[in-house]
């Protein structure tokens, strides 16, 4: 079974993983989580269902009940685990992957992710050794109706958005089962429409073909923002006014102004978030803290440092408040509330970026190489012998930081993709350092 990864299970449904797996997850889940009751949530993809059938009898020939929640966004899941004390739970999803992947987002108590660090391990060793033997006293399935009291939590975060126009993509998702609910007819709404086929564009908002629709709407219809969600509705993105993409990094700091107004203390960032998030956060009173990029490393590390939010420059934003954990849909809600306050002082949300993000910055580039961890090597090594770095941070690969410019180079979990980003004080040095590190990276293709 090839869909075990470092943050959660995901595959090509029936190529990387099948019903029969999804049969033994649920049988052994339990017995590692030491869980009597599993919440159960699933997105709208077409074989959800059929996973859903399989992994809830697995669970109850364990001897555990399945408490079903039906369709919910992945953040629901989180909220329900850790509001209702849930020992285990399981989303069926595969987030931002196209039609054809599935997979299962696996919290314990206290929404605390599991991953392959943290228990994935263990239950993939357990499905490939242990032999299954039903339970004398079977479980049952619980249908849980939760999605009302989901909705009232995130209707204390609404404000009165009347004097914002926007447009906001579901990307045919589970963000269109909740966000009418919460922002009403006003906004103008493309693919909201639950449909797990993804008949309009893929679910992933970091694909700027993905965004060219929303972008188009914002400059047509005027609006003051786009709202972009993806699949499972844990993680969003932002156009501004101009229909420009707004890097998912810079929102980190853009937030500052929302958490750090009445209370100063710790945020997160991932290992590739733009110096200017840092100098922006901790001008406004923030103690910055820089860890491993994926909701299996933020998660325990938000609640380690006692931080009150944090985000990754995939569009994850963590919010102690709601039990450390991501909500793409609660992320917008903050913005939308900082947005309508900025609007009344007259300022629009490209002039409040352009406030934050003032460097050169090359974005995410994936290098298509095997000998991942030789590359990663060469690529430091060569620069420490030219430069002097100021700082080396030696998790999910390396950033070195110089007096100028700095990079972080991390291999890919799941592909054999070297994935690279740069930021410099200038374009010109940019340049240049994007063009050493391609001459370098030439020998391992």
């Amino acid at each position: 079974m090839k869909a075990f990864k470092a943050y959660d299970i995901r595959g090509v449904y029936n190529e990387d993983f099948t019903k029969e797996d999804a049969y033994k997850i649920g049988y052994f889940l339990p017995e590692l989580l030491q869980a009597d009751n599993v919440l159960v949530g699933r997105d709208a993809r077409i074989s959800s269902d059929e996973i859903f059938e399989h992994l809830a009898q697995g669970i109850i020939d364990s001897g555990a009940n399945v408490y079903n929640i039906g369709l919910s966004t992945t953040p629901m899941v989180y909220y329900i685990t850790a509001k209702h004390k849930f020992a285990a739970s399981v989303q069926i999803t595969a987030s931002h992957n196209s039609r054809e992947y599935n997979g299962m987002k696996i919290s314990k108590f206290n929404a605390l992710p599991v991953g392959f660090d943290t228990g994935l391990n263990k239950l993939k060793e357990m499905m490939e050794t242990r032999e299954i033997y039903i339970a004398d006293k079977k479980g049952k399935i619980v249908d849980y109706k939760v999605k009302d009291e989901y909705l009232e939590f995130l209707k204390t975060y609404v404000q009165d958005y009347s004097n914002i126009k926007m447009a906001v993509d579901c990307s045919n998702g589970m963000a269109g089962l909740l966000i009418k609910k919460l922002l009403g007819k006003k906004p103008v709404y493309l693919y909201e429409e639950i449909d797990g086929s993804f008949p309009n564009h893929e679910p992933n908002p970091l694909i700027e073909e993905n965004v060219k629709d929303l972008k188009k709407t914002v400059v047509e219809e005027k609006c003051d923002i786009g709202i972009i969600f993806d699949g499972d509705a844990d993680r969003v993105m932002f156009v501004d006014e101009k229909g420009k993409f707004i890097s998912p990094d810079l929102m980190i700091g853009f937030m500052a102004h929302y958490f750090l107004e009445n209370e100063k203390g710790s945020v997160l960032e991932d290992i590739r978030t733009s110096k200017a998030v840092k100098e922006y956060v901790e001008n406004l009173g923030g103690k910055m803290h820089t860890w491993r990029v994926g909701r299996a490393y933020a998660s325990p590390k938000l609640r380690e440092i006692k931080g009150i939010y944090g985000g990754e420059l995939a569009g994850h934003y963590y919010f102690r408040d709601f039990f450390y954990s991501d909500s793409g849909i609660l992320a917008s809600l903050i913005v939308l509330n900082l947005l309508s306050k900025f609007k009344k002082e007259g300022k629009s949300l490209s002039e409040l970026i352009s406030e934050i993000g003032k460097y050169a910055n090359s974005g995410e580039i994936n290098f298509k190489i095997e000998q991942k961890k030789e590359a990663m090597e060469a690529l430091k090594d060569y620069f420490v012998t030219e430069e002097e770095p100021m700082e080396i941070l030696d998790f999910d690969g390396y950033r070195l930081e110089f007096k100028d410019w700095w990079f972080n180079v991390r291999p890919s979990n799941t592909e054999p993709y070297l994935r690279f980003l740069a930021e410099a004080n200038t374009q010109e040095i940019l340049d240049k350092k994007v063009k050493e590190v391609n001459t370098i990276l030439k020998k391992f293709k």
